[in-house]
């Protein structure tokens, strides 16, 4: 399996490669890199300013149309370069930071649960308890792991109120999110992110919540990405989705906000099974907010509808609950929403499941 994952690699690569983007939409080139190694690019690029390992997705019954999904859940790992100790010698030198985010959503209940971890680690792979392997995705904090085993992704998380017990078996080739896995944040050079995903993932699995178990299979979204300089200046936050469809395709899209609510830069990708990724330019998407969602803990307003107008259709997003919204001050310092979603077609039937994230809401987003 190992081996045919590296085979899709070299497939997905040779599809994005044919598909270039307007210089007016680039008005800088972006640098060059290297093509995405497997499985060295699943680890951790600790020159890197900031990166994270993220998945979300549903367990349920059934699957395409007849998708009955029970439990959402969502897990992210952070690396954060720190600066504060490229001179000092010795293995306790906090040159990075791990942080771990995640989430339960019950939908028969109402219930959503999220906890978060932090720690110092000095860059060594091999530090204990808490590393990140640079040769592959082994990632531990606090007892929380996420690893690719070749064959699937495992996780396995025991936070506040809920555990989760996972893996995530690829039925697709791996997506990169733009030419070379590089994706445009901005018009500037410095404005891009090395950034690829993992659609499709057959789950299988547990979530516990409040002490009940319900074990279940479903579909999961995996990304990975690192980044220098994320942001531009002027961004306050963004949107963004990663959908399963039940055709096999995937989409997903973003919109960088200014603070008067103003798309500062968009981006994403379509790809339907066994075709060239298609990879959407800024004048290409437009996201409406729809109804809103105020968070009586955050005072935020955050938009749980969407019409997101791309070259392949429209598409409406609605959270399948509105409580979703993860106070991680703890840890990234951040409030953000991020749900279990369903995607619509233009008739308003459903057609997908996945991830809607909305951050910037609650305060300007600093990374």
């Amino acid at each position: 399996m190992k081996h045919d994952r590296r085979r899709w690699l070299g497939q997905a690569l040779r599809y994005g490669a044919g598909v270039a983007l307007g210089p007016a939409v680039l008005p800088l080139p972006l640098p060059a890199r290297a093509a995405l190694q497997l499985p060295r690019d699943h680890g951790a690029h600790p020159e890197a300013r900031t990166e994270w390992w993220y998945a979300t997705g549903w367990l349920g019954r059934g699957d395409g149309p007849a998708a009955r999904p029970a439990q959402g859940f969502q897990l992210t790992f952070f690396r954060s370069r720190t600066g504060l100790a490229a001179g000092l010698p010795g293995r306790f030198a906090p040159r990075q930071l791990l942080f771990a985010h995640a989430a339960a959503t019950d939908l028969a209940s109402g219930s959503f649960r999220h906890d978060q971890r932090i720690a110092r680690w000095t860059g060594a792979p091999d530090a204990e308890p808490d590393h990140a392997a640079l040769d592959g995705a082994r990632l531990r904090l606090a007892g929380w792991t996420l690893r690719d085993e070749g064959a699937q992704w495992r996780a396995s998380i025991a936070g506040d109120g809920f555990a989760l017990q996972l893996t995530l078996t690829p039925t697709q080739p791996l997506l990169p999110q733009g030419p070379d896995g590089l994706s445009r944040k901005g018009p500037a050079r410095d404005d891009f992110s090395h950034y690829y995903s993992e659609p499709q993932l057959a789950v299988s699995g547990s979530v516990q919540v409040d002490g009940q178990r319900f074990d279940g299979t479903g579909r999961a979204w995996l990304d990975h990405e690192w980044s220098d300089h994320y942001l531009p200046a002027q961004a306050v936050g963004w949107d963004w989705i990663g959908m399963n469809l039940f055709d096999g395709s995937a989409l997903m899209a973003f919109a960088i906000r200014r603070a008067d609510g103003s798309a500062l830069w968009a981006g994403g990708s379509w790809r339907r099974p066994g075709a060239a990724a298609l990879y959407f330019r800024p004048e290409d998407l437009h996201f409406q907010a729809g109804r809103r969602w105020h968070s009586p803990a955050s005072g935020a307003r955050y938009p749980v509808q969407w019409q997101i107008d791309t070259p392949v259709g429209r598409f409406g997003v609605r959270a399948l609950q509105a409580a979703q919204e993860l106070d991680s001050r703890a840890s990234t310092g951040t409030v953000y929403w991020e749900g279990l979603s369903e995607l619509l077609d233009a008739q308003g039937r459903r057609v997908g499941l996945g991830y809607l994230e909305m951050t910037g809401y609650a305060a300007p987003l600093r990374l």
